[in-house]
């Protein structure tokens, strides 16, 4: 590849191409732009470059009235930003990055074309979020200088880029990116061309998981949500989220990742979403999916089913694992009802159990436990804004109703589930911190970087690799075993960069030498 003539990324002299002005490469334009780049916009749509310039000078002046701009700066942003009527226009950029249809046969005529009207040593960068880099970049003239730069949507306020190389690209073009991207302000992060790349991989536990739970009829779909809102930090639960992207959008990605690894149990779609698709409930942006929203978009509330309750004369708590068991006497000592201290459960005590990647099921028949008096609760995670009680399904009415009460004495909600091996927080959890070992053990980035790249372009609560640690890698270990052990699913076998690092005491963020 030849170097030297193109500026470099901090340079005022840098020229961007933007190809396709809808909302992505509109806001990539403004990130480059406001960085002191020399923006030329074009799109296949007549009209649509010179729309898109007012709309982002526009925004310039929404940004100085909010005190976010200085009047001069968005001035001469404005004067940096270029409507081109062609591609023709592009000659002479020194980065054009496409943020066209999703659309391997489209990106890669569209490349062809660019490669016969910029120079030689002009990057070609893709904005796609699923297509392999490989494949967009085979049969050009110049492979080696095309690269994905991935920005996430509202790009001015989604601060996460991923930088992707080819089979082919050059090691200078993937660096040039990374610098670029941190020049407009976002974290860059390297990662391999592999499906998914890094944060549209690591979210396939989430809603594939969560979606699984419904299927199975462990949970309706606000329980499941309340509960992964409540106990583990989300944002949004999964249901929430999808109705958010759109279904149109979420499940052809969902069974597009599915595919490109070849049929991996790990991200295995569910059927539901497929026939909410074909029945056009693709949540949001038509009123209904998941949930129903008014005119006004405002998601209409739907409250899970009120549990009667009762309070215990007293509750005998597996000891089965201490540490977890601790935290339930915890909450049971500030509903002030007596506990059991014998190894055998009295005649009428209420018998809790605390299950780790198993079900309720499993723990009575180990323990020789009445089942019609026995629940399982979620002691992993956090307790203080939602308990989890999970019956057997020979739990008594009776039982369920003191067990609610139990929980749900202080104020606190309490959600009700139906037995799952590794109840619904746990199963989630560890799903998703299996994910993001599987990526690192791969090589497809950083340890480090996976965990940044998700918590800005997803908004976990925390990086998945740091959760694990947070939880325990041998706990994260324990849970994945017992799933798989108990539901025969390879869906939950242990990734070997989990198990090495559980056995030796190592954090999940160590590399090897």
């Amino acid at each position: 590849m030849q170097t030297g003539m193109r500026p470099e990324p901090t340079s005022s002299d840098l020229i961007i191409g933007l190809v396709g002005c809808g909302v992505m490469g509109r806001g990539i334009a403004q990130i480059a732009v406001l960085s002191g780049a020399q923006v030329r916009l074009t799109d296949s749509r007549e009209g649509a470059s010179s729309v898109a310039r007012d709309e982002l000078i526009g925004t310039f002046n929404k940004l100085v009235e909010k005190g976010k701009l200085a009047a001069d700066a968005a001035a001469a942003a404005a004067d940096r930003l270029q409507a081109c009527t062609s591609l023709e226009g592009l000659a002479g950029c020194h980065v054009v990055v496409e943020a066209i249809v999703e659309d391997l046969t489209a990106k890669k005529s569209l490349f062809g074309i660019l490669e016969g009207i910029v120079a030689d040593d002009a990057i070609l960068a893709t904005n796609t979020s699923s297509l392999p880099v490989t494949a967009i970049a085979a049969g050009l003239k110049r492979p080696e200088r095309v690269a994905g730069f991935h920005f996430f949507n509202p790009v001015p306020l989604m601060k996460i880029v991923e930088v992707i190389g080819g089979f082919l690209t050059d090691a200078v073009v993937v660096d040039y990116l990374l610098a670029l991207g941190k020049r407009w302000g976002h974290a860059a992060v390297r990662a391999k061309d592999t499906p998914g790349f890094i944060v549209n991989h690591a979210g396939r536990g989430y809603s594939t998981e969560g979606l699984r739970l419904l299927a199975e009829g462990v949970a309706s779909v606000p329980t499941l949500d309340n509960i992964l809102r409540d106990t583990a930090g989300f944002r949004l639960g999964p249901c929430e989220l999808l109705d958010l992207t759109g279904l149109d959008v979420s499940h052809p990605v969902m069974e597009s990742i599915y595919h490109q690894y070849y049929e991996e149990p790990r991200f295995r779609p569910q059927v539901h979403t497929r026939q909410m698709l074909t029945a056009g409930a693709l949540g949001k942006k038509v009123g209904h999916g998941f949930y129903r929203y008014g005119v006004d978009g405002k998601k209409e509330a739907i409250a899970e089913a009120v549990q009667p309750t009762a309070m215990p004369s007293s509750v005998w708590l597996s000891q089965e694992r201490p540490e977890l068991a601790e935290r339930i006497a915890v909450l049971v000592a500030a509903a002030g009802v007596p506990m059991e201290s014998g190894a055998r459960p009295g005649d009428t005590a209420l018998c809790i159990v605390t299950p780790l990647g198993e079900d309720a099921t499993i723990c009575c028949i180990r323990e020789n436990l009445d089942a019609s008096r026995t629940v399982g609760v979620e002691s992993l995670l956090d307790l203080s804004r939602r308990r989890v009680v999970m019956t057997t399904p020979a739990t008594s009415a009776d039982a369920l109703a003191k067990a609610c009460g139990l929980f749900g004495a202080t104020g606190t909600p309490v959600s009700v589930i139906r037995d799952s091996a590794g109840l619904v927080t746990q199963r989630v959890v560890a799903h998703i911190v299996n994910i993001a070992c599987e990526i690192a053990q791969h090589g497809i980035a950083d340890p480090q970087d996976i965990d940044r790249a998700v918590t800005l372009g997803l908004g976990y609560p925390l990086g998945p690799l740091a959760w694990g640690d947070q939880i325990g890698p041998k706990t994260v270990l324990t849970i994945l075993k017992n799933l798989e052990q108990q539901t025969g699913d390879s869906r939950y076998r242990p990734s070997p960069w989990l198990q090495r690092r559980a056995l030796l005491g190592l954090s999940l963020h160590h590399k090897e030498i």
